[in-house]
């Protein structure tokens, strides 16, 4: 196994191309697979985690120690961490290159010099294949407890740990618990895909899809589990798992405060997700200003999104007044124009438009802009390029905010950033190597300790409603994610006279509140137009 990560190592801090990395990855996480299992066998539990852990994000985990040095380390530490990976990416260039000397000499050379990284990096920060749950494990407060999935060949593996829990609790299913979920994946996207292009009606069977997932998971079960002084639960998903609304599973638990009806009303500090805990780790060392008074916005770069305009104007009154804040409106929302901002003086990012993920080639997955249409569209389609929409419309990538793109940001004082999209939050969950791919990704490597992001395709009202009260709840001095799920809660639970109301007292003009308010005409006062999970659980918070 220490072959195994001394290979990872070597790949994961390559200069080589990411796609590459990623199928090299996918082979030597089987060895991952067995070794949790092995683990596990013996009742090492701590280890199987540590294992877990190991597996998954390890080029993004790369990517942000590559970017974080100066600030997670000292400065002298950080300069000989930097002066370490700057001789080893010569020497593995020259053994890629064929230009080394003495090949068998130079591998040896860097061994040993990655070992003396590992060995100076280790006394300050236990990632990556040295990646420690103790240390980890001691950053966490008291109340917060964490549940990670791991799908491995024939079973679902659920661990369970707080601060002060000697040992993590693990969960394990039957095999034909993971053909049920298996079986219960298929049949989700196949009817998302039907709800995208032939208007299937996915989104009300999302609430019994949802019931018959918690049954499969056996979420009442693992919840119990959790001491009842916990009230914060951040969740670490693993490959498909990642695509689904776990905070808005039902449960049946009674712990908590009062008879709890989805695993947010279990946690009142909030619910929260994260990639991997060691990328949780790094985004907790990232230091930003206290201030959450500069925001960037692009609104409705395509024309088409009714309520994006009424979103962005309220939201930016919770900022600087102007000239501060910067918003890039429809037609000027570019690429261009994006590219000639800034950014990395900003404290918040708010993408208020379409999104688009990009099963096919999930790095080609992009915020769409202005001026990305192509009318008429190409003869011949190139699919580094071009994408191609449900409705058939034809994009022009580099004219969008790509997921390659934003890896390129740099956004040093930012807090959050906040895609208010359509399928911001989805990921590759096709492959096995257990990287997390998708545009939060992008943003947490960028710099962001924060990213809220969708699962599907949104309503364009409802998200405007939701990210209003979410940003309010912010300048109110809550904590993201319980601000997150604050605003999921009154959106659920908000009756048609109590939306009027809300919708009145926003800082709109009259005709803005009567196009709003003319949504509800066919509902009783006591109505929530909004009350199905497809309206509030699309958007979750990742990260710190």
């Amino acid at each position: 196994m220490k072959t195994v990560e001394l290979l990872r190592d070597e790949i994961i801090s390559g200069s080589g191309v990411e796609e590459y990395k990623t199928k090299l990855a996918e082979k030597y996480n089987q060895s991952y697979r067995a070794m949790v299992k092995t683990c596990l066998e013996l009742d090492k539990i701590t280890e199987a985690i540590e294992y877990v852990e190991r597996s998954k994000t390890g080029n993004l985990v790369e990517k942000i120690l590559s970017r974080d040095l100066k600030t997670i380390f000292p400065v002298d530490v950080a300069t000989q961490l930097q002066q370490y990976r700057d001789e080893i990416a010569a020497g593995q260039n020259q053994i890629q290159q064929g230009k080394a000397y003495n090949p068998n000499a130079l591998a040896q050379r860097l061994q040993e010099l990655r070992q003396q990284r590992n060995d100076l990096q280790d006394q300050y920060l236990h990632i990556g294949s040295s990646f420690n749950f103790e240390q980890f494990q001691n950053n966490l407060d008291d109340n917060t407890a964490i549940v990670e999935f791991y799908i491995t060949g024939d079973k679902l593996l659920t661990f369970i740990f707080t601060g002060q829990t000697q040992q993590p609790i693990v969960w394990q299913s039957e095999p034909k618990d993971l053909d049920k979920l298996e079986n219960w994946k298929n049949e989700y996207l196949k009817a998302y895909k039907a709800y995208k292009t032939e208007k299937y009606d996915w989104q009300n069977y999302l609430s019994n899809r949802l019931h018959e997932l918690a049954d499969i998971l056996s979420i009442d079960d693992i919840i119990q589990k959790i001491q009842e002084r916990c009230d914060r639960l951040i969740l670490i998903a693993h490959q498909f798992l990642h695509l689904l609304p776990l905070h808005g599973l039902p449960i049946t638990s009674n712990q908590g405060e009062g008879k709890a009806k989805i695993i947010m009303d279990r946690f009142p500090a909030g619910v929260s997700y994260a990639p991997s805990c060691q990328l949780l780790q790094l985004t907790q060392t990232r230091q930003r200003p206290k201030e959450f008074t500069d925001l960037f916005a692009v609104q409705n770069p395509s024309g088409d999104l009714d309520y994006t305009p009424i979103e962005v104007d309220v939201i930016k009154s919770y900022f600087n007044p102007p000239p501060d804040p910067e918003v890039l409106v429809e037609n000027d929302a570019t690429k261009a124009a994006i590219d000639s901002k800034p950014l990395n003086t900003y404290h918040c990012l708010h993408f208020s438009c379409h999104g688009y993920f990009n099963y096919d080639k999930p790095r080609k997955s992009a915020l769409i802009l202005a001026n990305a249409h192509l009318s008429p569209a190409p003869a011949e389609l190139d699919p580094e390029q071009h994408l191609v929409l449900d409705n058939g419309k034809v994009i022009d990538l580099d004219k969008c905010l790509t997921l390659d793109a934003v890896f390129a940001l740099q956004l040093e004082q930012c807090r959050l950033v906040t895609l208010s999209a359509c399928e911001t939050g989805l990921i590759d969950f096709n492959n096995i190597s257990d990287e997390y791919i998708g545009l939060p990704s992008g943003f947490l490597v960028a710099g962001s300790p924060a990213v809220v992001s969708s699962l599907w395709k949104v309503n364009d009202l409802s998200t405007a409603l939701l990210m209003i009260k979410f940003y309010q709840n912010l300048r109110e001095q809550i904590p993201l994610a319980v601000a997150l799920n604050k605003a999921q809660f009154w959106l659920r639970d908000s009756t048609k006279e109590e939306l009027e109301e809300y919708i009145d007292n926003l800082p709109l003009n009259f005709v803005d509140k009567y196009v709003t308010k003319a949504n509800f005409h066919n509902f009783n006062n006591s109505d929530k137009p909004f009350e199905s999970p497809f309206h509030w659980a699309a958007f979750c918070a990742i990260g710190k």
